[in-house]
């Protein structure tokens, strides 16, 4: 449990980044929601390693590893994340709105793959 409200915590950080660049692109730049969530989930992904990586795994393994597995991770949220603000948007769900219930979705799925794959601790003996 300590580890999932670390999570979370680092999680609100980088939110709050991805939420801002995505406000940023749809209401000034003219970007569609689902693209511009994607460019904030870029962002907010390379916060959230750095934190997850030192707070809330504590992870000592190989840098490059756990980056490239935290990408891939990341990538599989942020698509979840732009086809639910695609289908919310479709739908006529205001885009802050789905990008919120995107979050939560994507929250659950990652936290699983990170502390499962990306920072698994190492064996006994390594």
């Amino acid at each position: 449990m300590r580890h999932f409200i670390r999570y979370t915590a680092v999680g609100a950080v980088a939110t709050a980044a991805h939420y801002l660049l995505l406000v940023l692109c749809v209401e000034y730049g003219g970007w569609p929601a689902f693209a511009a969530s994607g460019l904030g989930a870029v962002l907010g992904a390379q916060l959230a390693y750095a934190g997850n990586r030192w707070f809330t795994f504590a992870h000592r393994g190989s840098v490059g590893t756990s980056w490239l597995r935290f990408q891939a991770t990341a990538l599989l949220g942020a698509l979840l994340g732009m086809a639910l603000v695609a289908l919310g948007v479709r739908l006529g769900i205001h885009y802050l709105i789905a990008q919120a219930a995107a979050t939560l979705a994507s929250l659950v799925l990652t936290f699983a793959v990170n502390r499962y794959w990306t920072f698994r601790p190492a064996a006994a003996g390594q």
